[in-house]
């Protein structure tokens, strides 16, 4: 049998190796256009940046070992230029543009895709550059190494886009990527691409999303890239990586079927129309396994898949082709990033009912070194459970969980079976719980009713007028930055402050990861609450998913010597402050590897909590949200960021405990501060206190509030213990307001309407409420007096008051007072 193979990577290599290795008589002619056969197209990128240094290394057969090893007749430089199906015959034309006919007797096709280059002004200017194969890589690297790119551009935010960003970057490029669509990385869902837009920017790439490019032109020694919108931006080099299509000319013009997507139709034995004629690759369709539609699959796995598939049936068998669910896989800088299955957009589009989770788990238990972040999103169908897809993004461990959920869904297993995977387990490896079991077990949750989650998008655009936001992390987290409008109460505290909580409006919870937040929501609804739901992914998702693009401005006067992009501080979140050698003050270092939020900032304010004004800490990380944390509690505290950086997925932080604020008097601070006489327990009033209290305390000054008479009631605790009182005590206890939270207003109370309408409207606008404002009022070091006297005359114990405060008399008030130089009565 005379066997004639069109195209010599991937699929057709493989394919006449397997003939050979099969059927050692027959004669096999491999016709190639190209100069190379069998070259490690995934690992061109890598090349281009230098991880991959020796060039020799990208060909994994020459031509010439190939045809010694598999006795294959390999013809490179060969193109065939027309198929003759009645004659059987193919004509090829060489490098010399002499031309030749070729008899088979069976013909693969394996001519894969091209790379897209829409007809733009200027596209087919010097520096303007696509990546296919090896030719496309020599002359990207020649003009690197004459050139030096200072500013990159990369058209296309898909797979080699990105890759080739990290490796432009690595040749000291500043980078811009430039995406028609609203997202990186088109077979991913946008929660999850988000992760890594923050990932981009942390490494100073500067992401022009929702832009098409409308043409490029010479500007001085580089290239102008203007988009549709008139914007424009300055290049050295452009790489085009807008997509490819399948390579099909050939099978056109022998009019052998093309299918709804483009490619070359075959059949379960990847047979063309023609039963003589093969066609695998990426310029094949094929249908689908979750949806039965054909789809273009331009992946090196498959193709090879199908190489060895359609061997064993040009020789005779009948192997049907399963279809690929489109497992893929990519390094973006530090970060891994792999899809399968189908993510929601796809499914939504399809019209297929779905569900989704998204956890956060780490790569192994949190104990051992290392432990690293990931994101795990996983679809599936709300009634039985069956996996449809699944997104991974972090730092290490994400290809073999990526793996566990193709070989499910390609077996149409269910989250249930996510469930029954028998991980290997010790602590560098995983956890006793995997995160692909976490992530079946989640799924179980919400298909059994035991969750009902809200997400990101729908939380967003929810109007939350009787709507109620419940944040069930610390306070320390809280203190760091909410959704707007939520109150805090953190989960441990739950169980004892839910007469807090509205019974009679739909109450949101969310946490940093979720995991709290479905703690917090199975305790509601076994305590009456109803109308509870649950953020998946909680505030890591949320504010990923929301968070704007930042684009780093360019620095004209940036030298060859300014710092490379490696080792810039991060520039996305409040500036550093200027570099100072560390070994000039003493720095404690700690280690939060494998802590997720709020771990790290935590152990980071207990340490701060130790050291003297003038000492630093510097901590490492693997939260990849800790940075930003980290620079706004220094905004917060007053204590001064000194450095941010990071790499690998682990991020260094060092921070300098700062000296009290000085206040604007020549002389001397000392003994100076601010007292407030808080007599009045009226709304309004009492927010004002708290918010002059806050502002004067946030300058370092010492800051005391007096309570007396109506104005105890704004201590009051919600749950005050039982108490002892006399008649009058009694009296006065049902005539006062219970606590703060049925304060009125001094003005339009409308019986206690106007307080209501007071609070909904600041909650709305994202205003602190009163019991927050007092929080904070408490965590800034504002001290609380409660008047003795008042408490005497009024029957109130000391009991029913905050435990923060402190109980004094005229003697006391009149002592802060003359350490003061502001006083003022409310």
């Amino acid at each position: 049998m005379k066997i004639i193979i069109i195209g010599g990577v991937a699929g057709g290599a493989t394919t006449a190796a397997r003939i050979r290795r099969v059927d050692e008589t027959a004669e096999i002619i491999l016709l190639e256009k190209g100069k190379h056969i069998s070259y490690a197209n995934c690992g061109l990128p890598y090349y281009i940046g230098g991880v991959i240094e020796e060039r020799e290394k990208l060909f994994v057969q020459t031509p010439e070992a190939f045809s010694t090893r598999f006795r294959v007749d390999v013809r490179t430089e060969n193109e065939v230029i027309f198929i003759d199906r009645k004659k059987k015959t193919v004509t090829v034309r060489q490098s010399s543009e002499d031309t030749y006919e070729e008899s088979y007797d069976k013909l693969l096709i394996s001519t894969g895709a091209s790379p897209v280059r829409p007809p733009l002004p200027g596209i087919d200017l010097p520096g303007i550059f696509t990546l296919r194969n090896v030719t496309d890589t020599d002359r990207i690297k020649e003009y690197i190494n004459s050139h030096s790119p200072r500013k990159a551009v990369v058209v296309g935010a898909g797979f080699i886009g990105l890759e080739m960003a990290e490796n432009l970057h690595a040749q000291g490029a500043k980078v811009s990527i430039v995406e028609m669509g609203n997202q990186v990385m088109a077979p991913i869902d946008f929660s999850m691409a988000s992760l890594v837009h923050q990932h981009l920017m942390d490494k100073g790439v500067n992401l022009y999303l929702e832009q098409a490019v409308a043409s490029f032109e010479r500007e001085g020694k580089g290239l102008k890239v203007t988009f549709k919108n008139g914007q424009s931006i300055s290049a050295d080099i452009v790489i085009l990586s807008i997509g490819v299509r399948p390579e099909t000319s050939l099978a056109r013009a022998a009019e052998l079927t093309i299918g709804p997507a483009g490619g070359i139709a075959v059949n379960d034995y990847l047979q063309t129309s023609d039963e003589a004629i093969y066609a695998i690759g990426d310029a094949i369709e094929y249908r689908h396994p979750i949806t039965g539609k054909p789809w273009l699959n331009y992946l090196a796995g498959p193709a090879n898949r199908q190489g060895r598939i359609v061997a064993d049936n040009i020789l005779g068998a009948k192997i049907p082709y399963e279809g690929s669910i489109g497992t893929s896989i990519a390094k973006v800088f530090d970060m891994t990033v792999a899809s399968t299955g189908l993510p929601g957009k796809r499914l939504r589009l399809e019209g297929i009912d779905y569900m989704s989770s998204t956890i956060h788990p780490a790569s192994h238990a949190g104990y051992y070194p290392d432990a690293m972040p990931m994101s795990i999103k996983i679809t599936f169908d709300k009634q039985t459970g069956r996996l449809y897809g699944g997104q991974i993004v972090g730092y290490d461990g994400v290809d073999k969980r990526i793996d566990e959920l193709a070989l499910v869904i390609k077996h149409q297993g269910t989250v249930y079976d996510l469930m029954k995977v028998e991980q290997a387990y010790a602590p560098p490896f995983s956890s006793a719980k995997d995160p692909v079991a976490i992530a079946g077990y989640v799924a179980e949750d919400m298909i059994t009713g035991k969750t009902n989650p809200v997400y990101w998008r729908e939380l967003r655009d929810i109007e939350m007028e009787n709507k109620f936001l419940l944040d069930v992390r610390t306070q320390d987290e809280f203190a760091l930055g909410s959704l707007p409008g939520a109150v805090n109460i953190p989960l441990d505290e739950l169980r004892d402050r839910m007469s807090e909580l509205p019974k009679d409006r739909m109450i949101y919870t969310f946490c940093a990861v979720g995991l709290r937040g479905y703690l917090a929501y199975r305790i509601l609804t076994q305590h009456g609450f109803d109308k509870v739901r649950n953020l998946s992914g909680g505030l890591k998702t949320y504010r990923a998913a929301t968070a704007p693009i930042v684009i780093h401005q360019e620095n004209e006067d940036q030298t060859d010597e300014s710092p490379s992009p490696q080792e810039k501080t991060l520039s996305s979140e409040p500036s550093a402050a200027p570099a100072i050698p560390v070994a000039a003050a003493k720095t404690i270092r700690v280690d939060a590897c494998g802590l997720q939020c709020p771990g790290p900032i935590l152990k980071m304010k207990k340490t701060m909590d130790g050291l003297a004004s003038g000492e630093r800490v510097e901590i490492t990380a693997t939260d990849p949200g800790f940075p930003r944390d980290a620079a706004a509690w220094c905004s917060s505290t007053g204590n001064q960021l000194i450095s941010k950086e990071a790499s690998g997925g682990k991020s260094v932080v060092i921070i300098e405990k700062g000296e009290p604020k000085a206040c604007n008097i020549v002389t001397s601070c000392e003994g100076k501060g601010k007292t407030f006489i808080m007599f009045s327990d009226d709304l309004d009033k009492a927010l004002a206190t708290f918010v002059l209290a806050n502002g004067a305390a946030a300058t370092g000054q010492k800051v005391t509030i007096f309570f007396t008479f109506w104005g105890l009631n704004v201590i009051k605790k919600l749950h005050k213990p039982e108490t002892e009182k006399d008649i009058f005590g009694k009296m006065f206890g049902m005539m006062l307001p219970s606590s703060s939270k049925k304060l009125k207003l001094s003005k339009m109370s409308m019986g206690g309407i106007g307080g209501k309408m007071m609070r909904y409207i600041m909650n709305k606008k994202g205003i602190d409420s009163l019991e927050s404002l007092r929080q904070q009022a408490l965590e800034n070091g504002v001290e609380f007096i409660a008047c003795q006297m008042s408490m005497d005359v009024m029957g109130v114990k000391q009991e029913e008051l905050l435990d923060e405060v402190t109980i004094g008399g005229v003697a006391t008030y009149m002592e802060r007072a003359d350490n003061a130089n502001v006083n003022l009565f409310i």
